[in-house]
């Protein structure tokens, strides 16, 4: 319950900011002249309103069309993010009998297996449907960890499926690529109006038009910016408990928590899938490869993961 209220805040944050950007856009267009000459800004409520009612149908609807196409088309997505490839039993049957047995164990539908080609170490879980639900691994991964350690693993990233974690990460990342993709284009558009946009010095209307699109275009960045840090604080609030819980679930299919917590220290020592170029894609990875952020970036990734620290991860499975 609570996990379907934070999904529908995803919502009303895009609402709530095409609001406010009216608001603003108002409250600098309009006003009155007090008793003194001076200028006052307001708001005027009822073109707020109104001007947010009529734009209504087309935010509510792009929103919606781009959420349903990433929606559906995630896995081919994810699967093109990472550079995996199906796994086929007979190139590697351990991780087939691996899965398959954890699978009976706790009762679920084997899910599709992937491999991605990096000698070093990381898995994770995808899917929004038992059609799509697909766990994937590195050959790092399968070739460097013992049995039990592998065990863990795909216990952790079968339980993110059992508990349908994929489906709400999945349904966050895509709700912060709108907001992200659309702050991204707004400072594009800002930036070329700006360097392209310029306008003789006889032409003052021309100028005045320039600066007022400029000036719109500011609000915009500064609500769609505002808009990025609320949902991912959202997909914080959804996801980094489901880790622990995943760890847990992992723990209890494979029967011993000192092999995962042996795994994840192996990982985390080495982590495999540097190459992606999707930040929102590793948040699935069991261990975020820190080498794709540096800096105060990687310091704001850290604050946002929607992962704790292995560290802590590893103490909590080792005092069982």
């Amino acid at each position: 319950m609570k996990s379907v209220l934070l999904l529908l805040l995803f919502p009303v944050i895009i609402l709530g900011m095409v609001w406010i950007f009216l608001a603003v856009l108002s409250y600098m267009g309009n006003g009155y002249y007090d008793d003194y000459g001076n200028f006052v800004n307001q708001v005027d409520m009822a073109h707020v309103n109104y001007y947010f009612l009529q734009s209504l149908p087309w935010v509510v609807g792009g929103v919606g069309l781009w959420f349903l196409i990433a929606y559906f088309s995630n896995a081919a997505m994810i699967r093109r993010a990472v550079g995996a490839r199906p796994l086929e039993r007979r190139e590697n049957p351990r991780i087939y009998n691996i899965v398959e047995n954890l699978c009976m164990t706790c009762g679920m539908e084997m899910p599709k297996i992937n491999v991605v080609d990096d000698p070093q170490l990381n898995a994770f879980a995808s899917g929004i449907d038992k059609n799509s639900y697909t766990v994937t691994v590195t050959t790092g991964l399968a070739s460097r960890l013992t049995d039990d350690e592998l065990a863990g693993v795909l216990g952790h990233e079968l339980t993110h499926i059992r508990n349908r974690d994929t489906r709400l990460l999945i349904t966050s990342i895509i709700f912060v690529g709108i907001v992200s993709t659309v702050l991204s284009v707004s400072a594009r558009l800002m930036n070329n109006v700006m360097v392209f946009g310029r306008y003789s010095d006889s032409d003052r209307d021309g100028r005045g038009t320039g600066l007022s699109l400029i000036l719109i275009m500011i609000v915009a960045i500064i609500c769609m910016a505002i808009a990025y840090f609320f949902t991912l604080l959202t997909r914080f609030a959804i996801s980094r408990k489901r880790e622990y819980m995943a760890d847990a679930g992992g723990a209890e299919l494979c029967g011993d928590p000192l092999a995962l917590a042996s795994a994840l220290r192996k990982i985390s020592d080495d982590p495999g899938l540097q190459n992606t170029q999707r930040d929102d894609v590793a948040q699935l990875f069991i261990i975020h490869p820190q080498g794709l952020t540096s800096g105060f970036s990687s310091f704001f990734t850290s604050l946002f993961s929607t992962h704790p620290p292995t560290e802590k991860r590893i103490q909590v499975l080792e005092q069982f």
